[in-house]
Order: C-alpha cells, then sequence, then structure tokens
C-alpha cells in the first residue's frame, strides 16, 4: 500500500484527523499541510478510493517507518501463504463412503472421523453415490455422520449434495 506524504497529496479537499484521532473535517490541502507543519508532523494520506481522501496528521518518520513496516510484514505473509499452498498446510483427512454402508463398516469409519476431530484435525467426509437414484441416500448417511459427530465437529461447510454424492467438511470443535 503506497502511502502519500505532505506535498505528495494532489487532491484539493482532504478529511483530516489530528494527531491525536481528533476528527477535525474537511479542510483544504494547503490548509491541512499547513496545520501540519505547525504541528512538526507529517499529513499522511492512507487511502485515495474516497473524495476527498482520508488524511491524518502523524508525528515526523512515524508514517514512513510504519509504511515500511506494513509492507514487510505483508511480504512475510504472503510467502508463508505461498509456502502452505506447497504443501505445508493442515492436510484435512477425507473419509469415504457408499451410500448403503454396512452398519460395521460405519461405524469403523465413524471411530476414524471421531479420532481425527478429537485429535485437532479437520475431516472431509465424501459419500459416493453410483447414480442419481442413490444421492438421496448418500444425503442421508452425511446427515446421519453429522448428527453423530456433533459433539465432536462442527460442520464447516453445508453438505454439498451433487449428481455422485454428498460431502461436507467439519472442523474441530
Amino acid at each position: 500500500m503506497a502511502v502519500l506524504l505532505n506535498e505528495q497529496i494532489r487532491a484539493s479537499e482532504v478529511v483530516l484527523t489530528g494527531l491525536r484521532g481528533e476528527q477535525l473535517g474537511v479542510v483544504s490541502r494547503a490548509e491541512a499541510l499547513a496545520k501540519a507543519k505547525a504541528a512538526g508532523a507529517d499529513l499522511v494520506c492512507t487511502s485515495l478510493m474516497s473524495s476527498p481522501p482520508p488524511c491524518s496528521l502523524m508525528a515526523k518518520g512515524k508514517a514512513k517507518a510504519a509504511a515500511q513496516k506494513e509492507t514487510t510484514t505483508a511480504r512475510k505473509s504472503g510467502s508463508a501463504q505461498a509456502a502452505s499452498a506447497h504443501g505445508k498446510k493442515e492436510k484435512v483427512k477425507e473419509l469415504r463412503f457408499t451410500a448403503h454402508i454396512e452398519e460395521h463398516d460405519y461405524d469403523t469409519k465413524l471411530r476414524q472421523a471421531d479420532k481425527h476431530l478429537r485429535s485437532g484435525k479437520p475431516v472431509q467426509l465424501v459419500v459416493k453415490a453410483s447414480g442419481a437414484k442413490e444421492a438421496a441416500a448418500a444425503k442421508a448417511v452425511i446427515e446421519r455422520l453429522v448428527a453423530d459427530l456433533k459433539e465432536a465437529g462442527v460442520k464447516d461447510t453445508g453438505i454439498q449434495s451433487g449428481g455422485k454424492g454428498s460431502q461436507v467438511k467439519l472442523n474441530p470443535r
């Protein structure tokens, strides 16, 4: 984010905020620069998205230091996001079911999902349907799973149903 200081501000009028955060209202650029000079401060404009732009008085040098700090933190968080895009983010455990699952298999998968949720890991539950006719059964299995896991997890997404099945993501409580 670019920070405009003093003479770099080209707007004829600005919304001015004082050194202590007090609102000084809409003033001309010349008047704002005069107030900044009288207070021994910089006139700083942080947003050009509104008209007139909001500007504030800041102690000399503070604005540049704050802008540099903000750009370095943005750069660091950007590299952290890039690193997480390369597989370093937390993996979501995906458990797959069929629409007509046997009771014992259901209980086994339910225990696995519960174990992952209680250890603090999110779980993606996917129920495959072999056709549009089984889609209702797939959604019923998902709803039952969500109800059985409500103590360990909470829905992150709604139940997403498609022609080939249903899925939902649960986050740990």
